[in-house]
């Protein structure tokens, strides 16, 4: 009876287990990056459904509004909206700069030194998000960024 009721806990453990864990997932709308050097957004969440876009870009920024399995639909920085496969993203954070050349500077201030400036377009890694800062790097040339500057944070 003892060893029954000790096997019924431990299936009921692996059956309750990952259902809960896969029923807490991350919450929507929520920033990704592509993490690959092509990749198709889609009109619907189906490989046999035609290619809305191509994207030759790796690190772009997009933001994931819907889930459907194994997809997500993205929104990029245009606002085009469609479906990619989520192995085609990144949690990794990024940003592209918009509008018009933008300082990135030495300190998270308006008065600290220019230590680079970065044309619209350029899309960097971001780390340390705080009071509209974002600490923005580009192939290894980093300094801070109003957040207002870019898209993906």
């Amino acid at each position: 009876m003892t060893s029954r009721l000790i096997l019924a806990a431990a299936a009921l453990t692996a059956v309750v287990g990952p259902a809960s864990a896969q029923s807490d997932p991350v919450k929507l709308p929520y920033w990704a990056s592509i993490s690959v050097d092509e990749a198709r957004m889609r009109k619907g969440p189906s490989p046999d459904v035609p290619v809305i876009w191509e994207y030759r870009r790796k690190d772009l920024p997009v933001k994931v509004v819907a889930r459907f399995e194994t997809w997500r639909k993205i929104e990029d920085p245009d606002g085009t909206q469609g479906w990619m496969a989520a192995r085609l993203l990144s949690r990794t954070r990024t940003a592209i700069v918009t509008g018009e050349i933008r300082p990135m500077r030495e300190a998270a201030s308006l008065s600290a030194a220019v230590a680079y400036r970065a044309e619209p377009g350029v899309v960097g890694r971001i780390t340390d998000c705080a009071d509209g800062w974002c600490r923005f790097d580009v192939k290894g040339r980093s300094g801070w960024i109003q957040t207002d500057h870019i898209w993906g944070d």
